[in-house]
């Protein structure tokens, strides 16, 4: 599972836009930082608990913040200006907005700060000095291939429901979003966007901001137009499982397939009870810690970052002939480590 605003705020507006999580000193040493989306989000807080292990370990001093929600564009670039004024020598980032925070991030590495992007890239991502996270697109592959193994014939006439994450469509959203359709057999007719006009199968398309309120919200309005779903794609597992909720208030959940990405524990049992059929799971715990590493090698010895792909793995308790896949429990062992 993992599935999705400005003028430029104030250093003093900070305390109002931004969470600063607060996170002891481990040392006096260099002041690496991390920004996320949010900091309640069960994905990001395992990316801080990564963010600060490592960071202990290797003498480095961790300074956390986070968006007050998804698309906070203006907080991230209060957080980036704070990271800044502190000296902090890198930077981990996890763009609300993959385009517009990419002025901000310049100013940065124009100072001599690395910045280094957590599972979502920048656009364009060479913005950003590397990105580490899930080859989205990949992961989005991985479900649309099992949903039309699943489906077998009936995948030709399938009515699909996606639930995605924003409207400003940031990189994660739209790599997600077509990877699921290429893999799926549904031609990408833009690579860095997305719309219901995509396929006539689509009969219905609504943001969600990754949450489930959002993704109930989502597809009750989506059910004012469309009479039948068969397949529920969601940006991540509590969009699929808002989404399918609604559909079982309104009568229609019986044979619908429902796929999402991320693969965070507290999904597992979903998964189990087969209210989403399958996911991608993803590792933002290692994308962090490998994101702190990488930061290190470039204050200790000036080393260039380098882009890390942090895995993914397909999880179902169907598997499919010719889609790689591991079992619910296997998930569990797996999740977000």
């Amino acid at each position: 599972m993992s599935k999705i605003s400005g003028i430029f705020a104030s250093v003093a507006a900070a305390a109002i836009t931004l969470a600063l999580t607060s996170a002891p000193s481990y040392a006096d040493g260099p002041i690496v930082g991390l920004i996320t989306k949010t900091n309640t989000n069960p994905f990001f807080v395992k990316m801080k608990q990564g963010f600060e292990a490592k960071a202990k370990e290797l003498g480095l001093t961790p300074q956390a913040y986070a968006g007050k929600f998804d698309g906070d564009n203006d907080g991230q670039v209060a957080a980036i200006e704070q990271l800044m004024a502190a000296g902090a020598k890198g930077i981990l980032l996890v763009p609300s907005d993959s385009t517009a925070i990419v002025p901000t991030v310049k100013k940065a590495r124009d100072a001599g700060i690395v910045v280094i992007t957590l599972d979502t890239p920048l656009d364009p991502p060479t913005a950003a000095d590397a990105n580490i996270g899930t080859d989205n697109f990949a992961a989005g592959k991985l479900i649309g291939e099992w949903t039309k193994a699943k489906l077998g014939d009936k995948a030709a006439t399938a009515k699909i429901a996606t639930l995605d994450l924003a409207a400003n469509q940031p990189s994660v959203d739209y790599f997600r979003h077509n990877g699921f359709l290429a893999g799926f057999g549904i031609p990408v007719k833009n690579p860095k966007h997305y719309a219901q006009s995509d396929s006539p199968q689509i009969v219905g398309s609504d943001v969600t901001q990754g949450s489930t309120e959002g993704g109930r919200k989502a597809m009750e309005n989506i059910l004012q137009k469309a009479d039948q779903i068969d397949v529920v794609y969601a940006i991540n597992e509590p969009a699929a499982y808002g989404g399918m909720a609604a559909l079982k208030a309104a009568g229609k959940d019986k044979g619908v397939i429902a796929v999402a990405i991320d693969g965070g524990c507290f999904a597992m049992p979903w998964l189990k009870d087969g209210i989403i059929s399958a996911t991608t799971q993803q590792y933002p715990l290692l994308m962090a810690a490998d994101g702190v590493q990488e930061v290190a090698d470039f204050i200790k010895s000036g080393k260039k970052p380098e882009s890390i792909d942090s895995g993914e793995k397909l999880i179902t308790n169907e598997p499919m002939p010719g889609v790689p896949s591991i079992t619910v429990e296997e998930g569990l062992k797996l999740c977000w480590g």
